[in-house]
């Protein structure tokens, strides 16, 4: 079966297709199988020069699958590397992932993987084409199996890493979508009460014919300000939040500010600062784990990171390691790990197991990560109850005030 990579159509090039075919060989058996290219005509030309008479063909469609996620991609690691332990081909492993996953543009993504193998293409170069889906990281781990022959050992080792990595951001995302989540909803509850409820009794106010407390006219005065400019507020906050997110994508600038902003924050900068450098460490005794050399596997970690401080730091790190300065000396010239973690790389490269010593330190961060989400969860849920308690709180009795006080008068 043969394939050639995607890439744009240029001028006076032939759009290829990916075509299913069922034939005969040269000694009557029925084959099947797939080949990209630019007709049908093509199809039947090159599988007759390999002895095989075509029966059938059609153009092979998939349907429009959902968008190829991170956790897409480390599942299949998992089991490609799950069933090349177990013995299974590399291309019987392709078809078996690709024709059960649920999503049809993962099975399609594998099936271009595997047609560009099956021509004589090395794995980590078939991946080399998706960067969209693996990066320099996995591409490089896959590189260093191959040529070492251990790759269902680093398909092991890049699936465990995928994992743990996955498993930190999930964490950190659920802690900072909680209190925000309901703050969201706080504020539309809020919203809500000054626009609709506050004027009802605003109306019930004025027969009163009484001066109103300084709370409820507060209230109302914030009320009115709702009412008249509720489309501003509304528009000018998620205008601001999307263009902000937006701006985050996309500026260079922007996200070097937000990476340094966010290790700043009093309570949440901790745990995003641990959880980098867990993921920082992570990679770092992955590649070098895998016999990767320990600047070239420093061209990937800085990314990994995914922090541009540490992102710069790892810049720094590896030309210093590049003018024989040891590790050690260059993750204390760049000021931004602890003292304990330096120590820990002091050690393994003094004895020679610097992939198991970073290792250690990957798995204490992780689970400092772990300890620390939990306790965010229990110190957050009393802290937005009182902030919702005392907003609410605050407006109904606000509201409530010029009653008690005619209660009291009658």
């Amino acid at each position: 079966m043969a394939t050639t990579p995607n890439r744009p159509i240029k001028a006076g090039q032939v759009k290829e297709i990916l075509y299913a075919w069922e034939g005969k060989d040269k000694q009557g058996k029925v084959v099947r199988g797939e080949l990209r290219a630019g007709g049908e005509a093509i199809v039947n030309a090159t599988l007759r020069r390999q002895g095989i008479l075509v029966t059938k063909l059609k153009k092979k469609t998939y349907s429009s699958g959902k968008k190829i996620t991170d956790k897409d991609i480390t599942l299949f690691t998992r089991q490609l590397s799950t069933m090349m332990k177990a013995g299974v081909p590399l291309l019987q492993s392709f078809d078996i992932v690709g024709k059960g996953h649920a999503n049809p543009s993962v099975s399609k993504l594998l099936q271009d993987i595997r047609a560009d193998v099956e021509t004589g293409t090395s794995l980590n170069q078939a991946f080399r084409k998706f960067p969209l889906y693996f990066d320099a990281l996995f591409c490089n781990l896959v590189g260093a199996g191959e040529q070492a022959g251990i790759l269902e050992d680093l398909l092991n080792r890049l699936a465990l890493y995928k994992e743990k990595t996955m498993a930190i951001k999930g964490k950190i995302k659920s802690a900072l979508t909680y209190p925000i989540a309901i703050l969201s909803i706080a504020f539309i509850v809020t919203a809500v009460i000054m626009i609709w409820v506050v004027p009802a009794f605003k109306e019930v106010f004025k027969s009163f014919g009484a001066e109103l407390p300084g709370p409820t006219l507060i209230v109302m005065a914030i009320s009115d300000f709702f009412v008249t400019w509720w489309y501003l507020i509304f528009g000018g906050i998620f205008g601001t939040i999307y263009f902000f997110f937006q701006s985050w994508r996309r500026s260079l600038k922007m996200q070097r500010f937000m990476d340094r902003l966010l290790l700043q924050l009093p309570i949440f900068g901790s745990v995003i600062r641990k959880a980098t450098i867990a993921r920082w460490t992570r990679t770092l005794a992955t590649m070098f784990a895998a016999g990767v050399p320990l600047v070239e596997a420093l061209d990937s970690v800085g990314g990994a990171a995914g922090n541009a401080v540490y992102l710069d730091a790892t810049i720094k790190i590896q030309t210093e390691v590049t003018t024989g300065t040891s590790l050690t000396v260059a993750m204390q010239n760049a000021n931004v790990f602890p003292n304990m973690v330096t120590q820990m790389v002091s050690i393994g490269e003094e004895s020679g197991s610097l992939d198991a010593m970073l290792g250690k330190v990957a798995d204490f961060y992780e689970d400092e990560v772990d300890e620390a989400v939990a306790s965010l969860s229990s110190l957050m849920e009393p802290l937005i109850m009182v902030i919702l308690g005392v907003i609410i709180g605050g407006l109904v009795i606000a509201m409530y005030l010029p009653i008690f006080k005619l209660g009291a008068v009658v």
